[in-house]
């Protein structure tokens, strides 16, 4: 392998970086899951929370989301979804706002959390200062606190606690 092969997953200077090879295989997770609901729709009460930076480079939101969501935005996947499409970096999907269905571009890389609060599982990603993902912290425990929900028709629903898997349970002390 190539040094610019190498950096690719994680190795920097013959050292490899096991949580930005963990990180990365764990986005395959939110890649994958998206890909099944393109596919098949969600069942059930299945359904994902997706957090992302609002103001990462490559988001396309509609200017009043812009506005309203600076810099974080939770959007709930459950039964009112559109055109969900998934590529290698991104997703996009259409959803309803105020009655009026509106596209939304997420790169992978701006997602700072994803949930399926019906089968309690979780995954949290951090932002580094480069606004690139790199490591994330924490360890991994059932999550007591509230997920913080802004549904795609503002509507508040009542949070549910779950599984958050971070890196730090892999991690020697």
């Amino acid at each position: 392998m190539t040094r610019e092969s190498w950096s690719k997953v994680g190795v920097m200077d013959g050292e490899i970086n096991y949580n930005q090879l963990v990180e990365k295989a764990l986005m395959e997770v939110v890649r994958e899951s998206l890909r099944c609901a393109a596919k098949d729709g969600l069942v059930g009460q299945q359904h994902f929370y997706i957090t992302f930076k609002t103001n990462y480079p490559g988001i396309n939101l509609p200017a009043h989301l812009q506005e309203r969501y600076q810099d974080e935005m939770t959007i709930v996947l459950q039964h009112q979804f559109w055109n969900l499409t998934v590529e290698q970096n991104k997703f996009s999907l259409e959803l309803s706002f105020n009655h009026q269905r509106e596209l939304l571009e997420i790169p992978f890389d701006a997602v700072t959390a994803f949930a399926d609060p019906s089968v309690q599982f979780g995954l949290q990603f951090n932002l580094g200062p480069d606004d690139t993902l790199e490591t994330a912290d924490a360890t991994a425990t059932q999550n007591d606190e509230a997920l913080e929900d802004v549904s795609a028709s503002d509507e508040k629903e009542e949070p549910k606690a779950g599984e958050v898997i971070t890196l730090d349970a892999f991690r020697k002390k």
